[in-house]
């Protein structure tokens, strides 16, 4: 399988267990592996022929900032889902879900969770 990959998507979101986070929206860096035959792509060069990332990207923020979510897993999980949705020639998806700004008093760049999901 080939793999088409989305790096650094950023968006504004609820996720977290504390009652704030619930409240007001904080940043969230996504990172999106597609795995697809995309040789037809690679022949005919057309977009039909191959997984559209911008219109992956368009769902997956729809998605995510639709919803509410305590947990980074729920978050990735979801966002597999959507991109399984998205196009049937998608295999499996790999997608790291990363807190820009956690909350504990220690310093800590990130939080993330890294999750992949295939069609059975």
């Amino acid at each position: 399988m080939d793999l088409l990959r989305l790096r650094g998507i950023r968006i504004m979101a609820l996720c977290g267990a504390l009652p704030e986070e619930q409240q007001r929206p904080q940043p969230f860096e996504l990172d999106v592996d597609i795995s697809a035959d995309l040789a037809v792509a690679g022949a005919s060069d057309e977009l039909s022929d191959t997984v559209d990332y911008g219109a992956v990207c368009a769902e997956v923020c729809e998605a995510v900032q639709s919803q509410r979510f305590t947990l980074l897993e729920a978050m990735a999980h979801k966002i597999t889902q959507v991109c399984m949705a998205c196009d049937e020639r998608v295999m499996s998806v790999t997608v790291e879900v990363r807190k820009l700004r956690p909350p504990v008093p220690q310093p800590l760049a990130t939080s993330a969770v890294c999750i992949t999901r295939s069609r059975q």
